[in-house]
């Protein structure tokens, strides 16, 4: 079996969660026996696994189906997880959703990545078969390591005893950071670090208004990370929190669970049944109970939950994803 694997505008996308799982498939499918080309322009392959919402990916479609091959959408996004991002996404939304289900409903099947996404495909009316597959996560590359530990303080300044927050994702007020710079201001003596970056010229003026400055000097925007550095501030950091409001899974709260990181994140849908609040994670609804949730966490009054977390990002290492996604092809094939 031979699959085409297609992401469109692959430089624009490289730091999106949509980045992320370009890179999370192919290494996936490397634990299989399918063959894997990302080379547009191939016209022997059996299977379309198409990605990305542009022009591109509505011609590679296109061309597809005139050659008579299966085509299978991957649904990383949706109506919902694009509302609160980028300047003028609420007006452009109901336009999206419309655009989106008429790309999804090309697709002979549709991967999503949990079955809370699956459920809002399902309320667009698509009727395909839905196959919810996480993203997955390189467990190996989160492996505990001192020295990673050790270059993320240095990388901060930060003292042996100081506490340290973490979150990662875009400047999108989806994504919570109004409730991150909120803690971050009632708790001066704790050091909040944000990991991520979105071009200002795209988002709202009240997110860039905090980002450029408008928040306390106990919060820092890290900007875009890689490397040692931020696989450090996973292990390394005394929490990671994760407000955000909306997520198809959420890829950056399986990195936090696999490098066995307390891990406290809002208590919203897309995370039921496979994450569970006090089993293997903690859940907050709004900033006064993140508040209490991560003061016990911080002060070690509440359960270490890192083992059964880790156990959540153990079944869906990238070995376990890449035989899911093969199975995925075989049953498209035999449609």
């Amino acid at each position: 079996m031979k699959v085409l694997l297609y992401f469109e505008n692959q430089k624009l996308i490289s730091k999106s969660g949509i980045g992320r799982a370009m890179r999370l498939q192919q290494e996936a499918l490397s634990h299989t026996n399918v063959e894997v080309t990302t080379d547009p322009h191939c016209s022997d392959y059996d299977v379309l696994h198409i990605n990305t919402y542009g022009v591109n990916s509505m011609h590679m479609v296109r061309r597809a189906r005139r050659m008579g091959k299966k085509v299978v959408y991957h649904a990383h996004s949706t109506y919902e997880d694009f509302r609160n991002s980028f300047v003028g996404s609420n007006w452009i939304a109901p336009f999206y959703k419309h655009h989106l289900v008429s790309l999804y409903r090309q697709g002979d099947a549709l991967i999503t990545p949990t079955p809370y996404s699956k459920s809002l495909l399902r309320s667009y009316g698509l009727t395909q078969p839905i196959y919810p597959i996480s993203n997955g996560i390189n467990l190996a590359k989160y492996a505990q390591s001192s020295d990673k530990v050790a270059k993320f303080r240095e990388h901060f300044n930060l003292t042996p005893d100081q506490k340290t927050v973490i979150s990662v994702g875009l400047f999108f007020e989806r994504k919570g950071i109004f409730d991150f710079v909120q803690l971050a201001d009632n708790n001066p003596n704790i050091t909040f670090i944000w990991f991520g970056y979105t071009d200002p010229k795209l988002i709202p003026a009240k997110v860039r208004r905090v980002v450029e400055g408008a928040h306390p000097n106990n919060l820092i925007f890290a900007g875009y990370i890689t490397g040692d550095v931020i696989l450090g501030a996973y292990q390394g950091a005394d929490l990671f929190l994760y407000p955000s409001f909306e997520e198809t899974e959420g890829i950056v709260v399986l990195e936090a669970l696999a490098s066995k990181q307390n891990t406290l994140i809002r208590d919203i849908p897309v995370y039921d049944p496979w994450l569970t609040d006090q089993k293997n994670c903690y859940k907050a609804k709004d900033v006064a109970e993140f508040q209490t949730k991560m003061d016990a966490i911080l002060n070690g009054q509440a359960p270490d939950l890192t083992e059964a977390g880790y156990q959540v990002a153990q079944a869906r290492d990238l070995a376990v994803i890449g035989q899911q996604l093969a199975q995925t092809y075989d049953k498209v094939l035999s449609q």
